[in-house]
């Protein structure tokens, strides 16, 4: 027989409550290392707050999040803290800052949370900025770039540490279908070539299920579909299906 492995991110039975609001009703989602996890659901299903219960913004009222079988809230300072090193986060806005220029966005995470030197920190962060096709930009500010480069140069600041996981909250919100196209082509190429764990909240569907090894989708508050994406396309799964549907009426539709 083969071993279980453990997953690297679990959620068991995890409830969020924002006064009377109850946005997740017990959730349980595995998420193994080195792979890509797609989250999709109708709005304010509660897909951010999942990603946020694993950064630390938020915590959970009931159940646990597990983090290679170690709890969350019980890890030490220290585990922490190399927890929080090793991850990235890529916002929905791009959360770049305006008063920094393009090269220094991307070198933050190096200069805050590193003791590279100079030298080294303008080597990785060229690096970074060639391999997404966005050199001589340096000097640049986020008011001065396009909407795709914005999105390059935080995706170049997510990659810039070389993270075990990266969180992506809508990735691609706000570019055309070209620009979101190659948005999708360099997470899918990095996430092969570095092997990061990759958890995705995105509504592209069903563009986006070319990146993932698992879908999740989330309704009412609880993980009701995880499976591939062969298993989601060929909707055997009720709610999978009406949702799935749905989504491809409402883009056959905007093209008209």
């Amino acid at each position: 027989m083969r071993a279980m492995t453990q997953p690297f991110i679990e959620f068991k039975n995890v409830y969020k409550r924002f006064g009377n609001l109850e946005v997740l009703k017990g959730v349980n989602l595995s998420i193994d290392k080195g792979t890509v996890t797609v989250v999709i659901g109708k709005s304010g299903s509660g897909k951010s707050v999942l990603l946020k219960h694993i950064v630390g913004l938020v915590k959970e009222d009931e159940g646990d999040v597990l983090i290679q079988g170690k709890s969350l809230n019980r890890l030490s300072s220290k585990q922490a803290r190399q927890f929080k090193k090793n991850m990235s986060y890529m916002f929905q806005d791009n959360a770049l800052f305006d008063f920094l220029t393009a090269f220094e966005n991307i070198a933050l995470p190096l200069t805050e949370t590193t003791r590279m030197t100079v030298e080294q920190i303008r080597k990785k962060v060229h690096d970074r900025m060639a391999r997404l096709s966005i050199e001589g930009i340096d000097h640049k500010y986020p008011s001065e770039l396009s909407g795709g480069m914005r999105k390059r140069v935080a995706l170049a600041r997510a990659l810039v540490t070389d993270p075990e996981l990266i969180l992506f909250d809508e990735p691609t919100t706000g570019l055309d279908p070209i620009r979101k196209n190659d948005v999708h082509h360099l997470i899918r190429e990095f996430q092969k070539q570095f092997g990061f764990t990759a958890v995705i909240v995105s509504h592209d569907i069903p563009d986006i299920f070319d990146l993932a090894q698992q879908i999740a989708l989330l309704d009412e508050g609880k993980i009701v579909f995880k499976g591939t994406r062969q298993e989601i396309m060929a909707c055997e799964h009720e709610t999978a299906c009406a949702f799935i549907r749905g989504r491809e009426m409402l883009y056959d539709r905007s093209k008209t």
